[in-house]
């Protein structure tokens, strides 16, 4: 399921308010300033602080 662009378009990391952006396969969305990933389920992103992992480049 592709992330619809609008959507994307106003999210922001909830910790820091920056950007966020999917990773190709789109089943994360990272925050590169925070170094946190938020999960995607079933194509709904789940931006909770306390959902987030480290990111692992």
């Amino acid at each position: 399921m592709t992330l619809n662009p609008d959507l994307l378009a106003i999210l922001a990391c909830p910790q820091c308010k920056q950007p966020v952006e999917p990773t190709p396969d789109e089943s994360w969305l990272v925050c590169r300033p925070c170094g946190l990933r938020y999960p995607m389920e079933d194509g709904i992103p789940i931006m909770l602080v306390d959902e987030a992992s480290p990111l692992e480049e």
